[in-house]
């Protein structure tokens, strides 16, 4: 597994370099956090606990990472299942992305999420 802070997040592909800088340190030049109904219900200080969780997700693996982009992770929460999902859209956001590589060219979404509102 492999730790987005560590110097091995060189090494993996640049797609995923990207989704950690916006997930782990918030970079809003590559994009941006929202979150559903149910995750915007929880009280200030379960958010800040849950985006704590969603920061530090290190849990990367071929069976829920299969392309290395770090864009999908599903972890517990007070009981409940959560999850967040990254993707990439042009800079209008109307469409995907044609380059994911390239914020020049890309916005991120970074969506966060109770299981059962996937």
């Amino acid at each position: 597994m492999n730790n987005p802070n560590s110097a091995n997040s060189a090494q993996l592909n640049p797609i995923a370099v990207l989704n950690d800088r916006l997930r782990c340190q918030g970079d809003k030049t590559l994009g941006k956090y929202k979150m559903t109904v149910g995750v915007s219900a929880l009280s200030p200080t379960e958010l800040t606990d849950l985006l704590k969780l969603v920061q530090n997700f290190n849990q990367f693996d071929k069976n829920n990472d299969p392309y290395g982009e770090h864009d999908f992770g599903s972890f517990t929460f007070k009981e409940e299942k959560y999850c967040f999902k990254i993707d990439y859209y042009d800079l209008s956001e109307k469409y995907a992305s044609e380059d994911p590589s390239n914020p020049a060219v890309t916005i991120r979404v970074l969506l966060i999420m109770r299981m059962d509102e996937y």
